[in-house]
């Protein structure tokens, strides 16, 4: 399984994510699209938008913290 996360570091969805990743120790490639212009532009390519914190799963956005916790705490 491919997880990919777009976030920012002072974004506090972005942080509520990260906490829960932390928490379940699970291994994900994150991507910083205030840090990486390339990052941002991937993800307005992909989704049409560049909200975060956006999770791609095998190459599928989910967006909302909510959403991604949830997930992360059923699937790790």
């Amino acid at each position: 399984m491919s997880l990919i996360l777009y976030q920012f570091e002072a974004c506090p969805y972005c942080a509520k994510v990260r906490a829960a990743i932390k928490e379940l120790a699970v291994e994900l490639e994150v991507r910083d699209t205030r840090e990486n212009d390339n990052y941002r532009e991937e993800l307005l390519a992909m989704t049409g938008k560049t909200q975060v914190p956006c999770l791609l799963i095998d190459g599928k956005p989910m967006h909302e913290s909510d959403d991604i916790v949830a997930y992360l705490k059923e699937n790790f």
